[in-house]
């Protein structure tokens, strides 16, 4: 396959959101495993500790979840946010999504689509989540997915439009490149080695493959019907890729490039995510606008099998596990809510509400 030419055909303008935004505010919720909203509490939750944030593309916020007293921050944005990232020093969080109409959280036709303005991305200090001082950078259209290198030098967002991936330079904030890709991509991940990015492409049916030094794609790998994002396990040997036609998750060989055996999922599985342990991956099933799914399956890396199904909310999309294995959290797009699964029991613990159409996830450590 002929490998296609780096373009910087794009001026792209990077500007400081001042005034752009509303003011955040604070929403009392109603953890569901408590019978008090969770203002009065005051000590920890479960022992838990940790910050989950999802990207509310319905309601046009995004909501912080303080795990360790379930309270939920709820900050009103001017995009309707698809995906959230959160840097690896956990100190930036990468907010991805478009100014007009959003996705809708609904992926039953990820191979179509019609004509959108360019997106943003959003880039918040997790210290103070102020949106006055967010920066805003203009990127391709249809945004989908941003992922952030392990210096926080360079992000990568996916234009399902235009069929590219925006690198973002992080000191001069703006586009640098834009590197062309297969039709429609969607969600992408970074190998631990940093070297490769893995972008699903929905209407290629295929993942291609951008070496990250080069900037641009390498290799593409052919996997399930409209695949919608990647996991790498921790070593990098294999990725795992959801059909959300198929209803399955394709495992590839990362040597080989190329899909080895595809295990079944629940209806339209979304994200998928591995443990640090390199032991589970948990794919979400979100099913359609219509008659959601409300299921997250967990495979076992060892043996390619289904080890069990967790019943979540309703739409289960997002997904994301926290640094030290224990937990994994769910952001379910019909309900607007976030399922806690213990990862040893693979039981949910508790459900947390947030913002409307939560569907991309991430998680912070506290310090």
């Amino acid at each position: 396959m002929p490998i296609m030419k780096l373009s910087y055909n794009f001026p792209i303008l990077a500007v400081v959101a001042a005034g752009l935004f509303t003011t955040s505010c604070v929403r009392e919720t109603q953890d569901e495993t408590n019978s008090k909203p969770v203002s009065e509490q005051s000590t920890p939750t479960l022992g838990e500790s940790g910050f989950v944030y999802t990207a509310d593309e319905r309601g046009k916020s995004v909501s912080i979840i303080d795990l360790s007293t379930g309270k939920v921050q709820t900050v009103p944005v001017r995009i309707s946010p698809h995906n959230v990232q959160v840097s690896q020093d956990g100190k930036l969080l990468f907010v991805v999504g478009m100014v007009g109409d959003d996705m809708s959280g609904d992926h039953s036709n990820m191979a179509g689509g019609t004509k959108m303005e360019r997106g943003r991305l959003l880039i918040f200090d997790t210290g103070t989540m102020d949106v006055r001082s967010a920066i805003d950078i203009e990127v391709g259209r249809e945004p989908a997915h941003v992922i952030v290198d392990k210096e926080s030098k360079l992000a990568y967002v996916t234009n399902g439009e235009d069929s590219t991936v925006s690198v973002v330079d992080m000191g001069q904030k703006k586009v640098v490149a834009e590197i062309p890709i297969g039709v429609k991509p969607h969600g992408l991940r970074m190998s631990p080695d940093g070297r490769e990015i893995y972008v699903a492409t929905t209407s290629d049916n295929s993942v291609s493959v951008i070496d990250v030094v080069q900037a641009k794609e390498v290799a593409r790998i052919s996997v399930g019907k409209a695949p919608a994002q990647v996991a790498f396990t921790p070593d990098g040997k294999r990725a795992y890729v959801t059909s959300t036609v198929d209803n399955t998750v394709a495992i590839i060989d990362t040597t080989q490039r190329k899909s080895i055996v595809t295990v079944a999922v629940g209806r339209k599985p979304i994200q998928v995510y591995a443990t640090p342990d390199g032991r589970f991956v948990y794919a979400a099933n979100e099913g359609s606008a219509e008659n959601p799914d409300n299921t997250a399956t967990v495979i076992d890396v060892a043996t390619n099998k289904v080890v069990t199904t967790v019943v979540t909310g309703k739409g289960a999309h997002g997904v994301v596990i926290s640094n030290d294995g224990t937990r994994a959290f769910i952001a379910n797009s019909a309900d607007g809510t976030v399922s806690v699964i213990d990862t040893t029991t693979h039981k949910v613990t508790r459900t947390i509400k947030v913002g409307e159409g939560s569907g991309g996830i991430t998680f912070r450590i506290a310090k």
